[in-house]
């Protein structure tokens, strides 16, 4: 499963949602994604990321590892010039 397939798996789960899915290894099997979602507003963090790994949950015989960071639109507005995207 490529980056774009999961960003689209992603985006298609959450309504609204931005994502962005990386692969700083370049090994198609450590990725990271970064998910922003006004869904997320007034969720906790664990919350968030349940809903992100349910649209997932069949990816991981494929991809070994996946760093999941979850932002309210707000939260991302704060700290996107970290990820310089």
């Amino acid at each position: 499963m490529t980056t774009d397939e999961i960003k689209q798996r992603i985006e298609s789960a959450i309504p609204g949602c931005r994502a962005y899915v990386l692969d700083p290894m370049q090994d198609g099997q450590h990725l990271q994604a970064l998910v922003i979602a006004p869904a997320f507003e007034g969720l906790p963090v664990f919350k968030q990321q349940q809903m992100v790994m349910a649209a997932l949950k069949d990816i991981f015989q494929v991809v070994h590892a996946l760093g999941l960071k979850t932002f309210t639109p707000g939260k991302w507005d704060e700290v996107k010039s970290q990820y310089g995207l």
